[in-house]
């Protein structure tokens, strides 16, 4: 191999593996590099609830499917915190959410902090707070490409509730950090009068991307986290009072 009196090669002799993927048999397979998102934009930032991810899906021939975060739930595989048995009990009204998946939390009495909800008393909340608007509220515009395109917001049933908005705007991290004090200073909005909150979640809308940050031990890893260590033994609990 020629070298200049640098001794930096003037060729290279790229690896099998590499040379292959420079064969005439990959030109079609070109790959565009994705589109960066500007950070100054959109953001929501939503009150982070401390429970159990649970998801329901409907698919288009009617049927209903439910999961927690890591797998469906089936009288064969277990519930997750009675998500499972409250789901079917209310079947007929969380049809109305439509074909696709939907996630939220499941959260209350006897899962993780319990935000003081009586015995027994749990709630599901949806995370897609841009769609949806609580059953009996007014559905509010939503911001679209095109102005002229006006679409507005679907209304949960009755049974469903969602994350609360802690701010609507363009993202600084001033603004969650303001979400943060809220909360550590005003305590939960899911739950009033609960001193304890977890944390916020911030939703970039042009990077479609999500991140959390939490009152407490922000900085430590969720699975060493001691409260919440072991995911999928949690997960697979069976419904407690």
């Amino acid at each position: 191999m020629e070298t200049e009196s640098t001794g930096v090669p003037m060729t290279t002799t790229l690896p099998q593996e590499q040379a292959a993927l420079s064969s005439s048999a990959l030109l079609g397979a070109f790959v565009e590099f994705p589109k960066i998102a500007r950070l100054s934009r959109e953001c929501w930032i939503t009150e982070k609830l401390d429970g159990t991810n649970a998801q329901v899906c409907i698919t288009e021939d009617g049927q209903m499917l439910v999961g927690s975060r890591t797998r469906w739930l089936t009288p064969e595989t277990g519930d997750n915190h009675g998500f499972m048995l409250w789901a079917l009990t209310h079947r007929d009204e969380l049809m109305t959410l439509g074909v696709g998946r939907h996630f939220g939390e499941w959260w209350g009495s006897g899962i993780q902090r319990g935000y003081g909800l009586p015995k027994g008393e749990k709630r599901w909340s949806l995370f897609n707070v841009s769609r949806w608007c609580l059953h009996g509220q007014t559905p509010q515009r939503i911001a679209t490409a095109d102005p002229r395109i006006e679409k507005y917001q679907d209304a949960l049933p009755p049974c469903c509730g969602i994350v609360p908005v802690l701010y609507r705007g363009i993202f600084t991290t001033d603004a969650c950090e303001a979400a943060l004090a809220d909360l550590r200073a005003n305590g939960s909005k899911a739950s009033p009068g609960f001193g304890k909150p977890e944390g916020i979640v911030c939703f970039h809308v042009a990077g479609n991307c999500g991140f959390k940050k939490t009152l407490e031990k922000d900085e430590v890893p969720k699975t060493l986290s001691a409260p919440n260590a072991d995911l999928s033994r949690r997960d697979q609990k069976s419904s407690q009072p």
